[in-house]
């Protein structure tokens, strides 16, 4: 109980900082419905915190997965008309949750209990119900007295019932927000909606619709024998039978249909198997798969036993096993990013050079292998190089704060400050952060290196982000 009331003493620290500086300035919601644009800057807001969280990853390789199978889902909605970004938060809690604005967050622990990749897509597919109904934008405008306080409760309600119930309670109850209780009950209240828009976009998605009811069942079955200590997405989505026996009715009155699951599916669920336990127990564990023949895919789970070699530093053996997967499947972009890692990670740095330019003529839109060549030549001092890469993949990725930040470090090999900095305000930009962005353009200003043509660039991009950040003067995007 006491480390409860820590929390909670945080959380109401948070409260008063986000009361002045932390969430947006949304206008008064109780006069009217919350806006998409109103929804999506709360969104933003929110995640400036759950990116500062030690259990968000930013893994490239599983977050384009998830973006691919969300991005599929969202396509066959047609209640959606808005931005979705689908993340990883590295917890072993089974849960999924969804924030205003479209971002949705999945535990590494939900991808390694779902036993299908249709499994994976219906607790997605009932997220993505959750958001299409604008359920926060419902809650929040059915208070009529919804103030700026019981948005900051509610936002580390959410963020607190990730894990720990009792946390999110008490920081409503601290908060003194009453509206946040019964906000979140309205939400418990619409579970059923998710599940109805959720089977539907699961099945126009082309999944197996009855994953969707295994894996619900399998959860509530579990709390025999978790009694107080359920999993984390039962706590944050309390289920019940009719609930189950609904979607069981839905999937028998539609033709069977087996999907098989993506090789895409079991190579990320082992890379991350890979790096949940020790290196040793890792390493043991998928050996013991390969021997036994415990595996859903022998490909993936020998790519997991390389991911464990690896960070056990037996490099030696990790190359072994490399060579018996590349014969055993056609030419796949995370087996050859892996394969450039191994090469960096024994020093071969040219090596690694080979593989990923002979992987990205293969493979140009894999970001992972964009990253680490961009990486790779930075390291062998090769910053234009780097550069030439950068820009010819920004026309088509305008967002991706990460090719903004290798693209400062090229050109601070390059002793380049004011494009330095002014590619960091991009990258903050992006990110949200936008009172950042404005400080990383003064500095660029104070640099001094650049010609007439990148100050005027840079004092017009200045000017446009201080009119963005007047507008919203309590904007929380740092």
């Amino acid at each position: 109980m006491k480390a409860i009331q820590t929390l909670l003493a945080c959380a109401l620290l948070a409260v008063s900082a986000a009361v002045g500086q932390s969430l947006p300035d949304l206008g008064d919601v109780s006069q009217g419905d919350m806006t998409p644009f109103q929804e999506r800057r709360l969104g933003e807001s929110i995640m400036l915190e759950v990116r500062a969280d030690s259990s968000y990853s930013d893994d490239t390789e599983v977050t384009d997965y998830l973006n691919a199978i969300g991005y599929k889902l969202v396509g066959a909605s047609t209640d959606s008309r808005q931005e979705f970004n689908f993340f990883l938060m590295v917890d072993p809690q089974v849960n999924a949750f969804a924030l205003p604005g479209g971002f949705v967050g999945i535990n590494s622990g939900l991808m390694l209990t779902a036993q299908s990749e249709s499994e994976l897509a219906g607790v997605m597919s009932h997220e993505i119900g959750h958001v299409v109904q604008r359920h926060f934008a419902r809650m929040l405008s059915a208070q009529k007295d919804t103030q700026l306080v019981a948005l900051a409760g509610l936002a580390i309600a959410i963020l607190a019932a990730r894990s720990n119930s009792q946390v999110s309670q008490a920081a409503m109850i601290g908060t003194q927000a009453g509206s946040v209780q019964s906000s979140l009950n309205f939400t418990r209240a619409n579970e059923q909606e998710a599940d109805r828009v959720g089977f539907q976009i699961l099945e126009k998605g082309g999944f197996d619709t009855s994953a969707m009811a295994i894996f619900f069942e399998r959860m509530l079955n579990a709390t025999r024998f978790y009694q107080t200590a359920a999993p984390a997405y039962l706590r944050t989505h309390p289920l019940t039978t009719s609930r189950i026996s609904d979607m069981q009715n839905r999937a028998q009155n539609l033709p069977y249909r087996q999907v098989p699951d993506s090789l895409e599916f079991q190579l990320m669920r082992a890379k991350l198997k890979a790096g949940q336990d020790g290196p040793a127990e890792s390493v043991k564990f998928f050996e013991e798969s390969l021997k036994e023949r415990k595996y859903l895919s022998e490909a993936a789970s020998r790519f997991g036993l390389i991911e464990a070699l690896a960070r056990s530093r037996d490099y030696v053996r990790a190359a072994k096993e490399l060579q018996i997967l590349r014969k055993s499947l056609p030419l796949h972009p995370a087996i050859e990013t892996l394969a450039a890692r191994l090469s960096v990670a024994t020093g071969d740095i040219g090596g690694a050079l080979r593989v990923y330019r002979e992987a990205l003529r293969n493979f140009p839109g894999y970001r992972a292998l964009v990253y680490n060549y961009a990486d790779a030549l930075l390291r062998v001092n090769q910053p234009e190089e780097a550069l030439k890469l950068i820009e010819s993949r920004l026309p088509y990725s305008v967002s991706d704060y990460r090719l903004y930040q290798l693209q400062a470090k090229a050109y601070a090999a390059l002793n380049k400050g004011m494009q330095q900095h002014r590619a960091l305000a991009e990258a903050n930009f992006r990110l949200g952060n936008v009172r950042t962005a404005i400080e990383q353009l003064l500095l660029a200003q104070k640099a001094g290196d650049g010609d007439f043509y990148l100050q005027s660039s840079v004092d017009a991009r200045l000017r446009e982000l201080r009119a963005l950040d007047k507008d919203n003067k309590k904007d929380g995007r740092k």
